[in-house]
Order: C-alpha cells, then structure tokens, then sequence
C-alpha cells in the first residue's frame, strides 16, 4: 500500500445498522430537544378517520390546521412554513389530545372539543364567522345567513359560505354543520361526501 491508497471504508448499511425503532426514537429526541430549546414553531402530525387521513397541525399557540387528504398534505406543510414558520417537524406527541379528542368524536364519546386553538390563519370577517360556529349544537345545523349575521354582517351570507370553505380548522370548528338555505350541501374543505359522513355522524348520534 502506498501513500496515496486508502483502504476501502466499510459498507455503511452492514457496519451501522441501524432499526427504525432507533430512528423513531431519536426523531423523537431531536423533536423534544427542539421544542425544549424553543426551535419548533409548528409540530403536526396524520391521524386516520373515517374522513380519510387527516394533517394535524399546532403551534404553542393551540391547533393550528387540520387539513383532509384531498388537499395534499404536502402541500398544506409547504403553505405553513410559508404563511407561520419554517421550524416545523412531525412531532405525533405533540399533537396527542388533538388525536385523542378526534378518536373520541368520531366514536361518538364526544360532542364538544376541548382544545386549545389558534386562529391566526383567518383573519376579519372570516376569523368572526369561524367564532360563531362552535355555537352550533352537535347534530344541529344553521345557515350560512344566520351564521352571517351572528357575525354581525346580515348580508354577508357569500363571505359566510367562503370563510365556511376556507376554514382552516374543519370538524373541530363545525362549519359541516352550516349548510345553504336550501337544504343543500354547499361547498366544504373536504368534499360533499365528508360533510355528509360527519352530518350523518352526528344525526346518528
């Protein structure tokens, strides 16, 4: 061997196998140790449901996102990083109430969410119509114009329907449960056939 011959390193994979038990827990570490160190603005997590696998995501302020399949959840990650911070990681623990509440609404053990939630996505008349939402009782439903004018703007039953489309925390904050004046479903986040399921949902209950 001369100077300039180096022996040949070992393959990586066999001399440091490493399970993906270990990777899940050092992902966890490195989640905790960031959070601890305040460099975490946004952590989420999936949970699956009858309405499809949903993104769940929270800042320290409270449940930020809840975002269907059809969206594409990478997508809703990209637009978070943008719109609130790019400090954001699959941090699942973080996000356990969330999923514990959700697992219980949709076995029907719940009918009220007890989180705390962050707004900041909605803003103005959109943000005052989402407030009035949790007002609707469980199995009931109120129109978009009722909800417009909860809200303190009579007429402005089309702002209503489009903060309903757009609101960016759906089956927490119940806009299924607001639906057109003539009995149809009307737009929803998550598609008409989602809005029915949690309609029936509750109906059923």
């Amino acid at each position: 061997m001369n100077a300039h011959t180096h022996p040949r390193p070992p393959d990586l994979p066999g001399a440091f196998p490493v399970t993906s038990a270990q990777l899940r827990a050092l992902h966890d570490r490195l989640a905790a140790e960031a959070a601890a160190a305040d460099l975490l603005d946004v952590a989420y997590r999936t949970l699956d449901t009858p309405v499809g696998t949903l993104l769940l995501a929270a800042t320290p302020a409270g449940l930020v996102r809840v975002a269907f399949a059809s969206e594409d959840h990478d997508r809703v990650l990209t637009a978070l990083a943008s719109e609130i911070s790019p400090r954001i990681l699959n941090a699942p623990q973080r996000l356990d109430d969330v999923a514990r509440e959700l697992d219980e609404y949709f076995t029907g053990r719940r009918r009220v969410f007890d989180l705390p939630l962050d707004f900041q996505l909605a803003t103005g008349f959109r943000r005052a119509v989402l407030s009035q939402l949790p007002a609707i009782g469980y199995g009931h439903t109120a129109s978009y114009a009722q909800i417009a004018a909860a809200a303190g703007s009579p007429r402005a039953f089309r702002a209503a329907g489009t903060a309903c489309a757009l609101n960016p925390l759906p089956v927490v904050v119940p806009c299924h449960r607001v639906i057109p004046s003539d009995g149809s479903l009307g737009r929803y986040r998550g598609g008409p056939a989602a809005k029915q399921l949690l309609l029936n949902l509750e109906a059923a209950a």
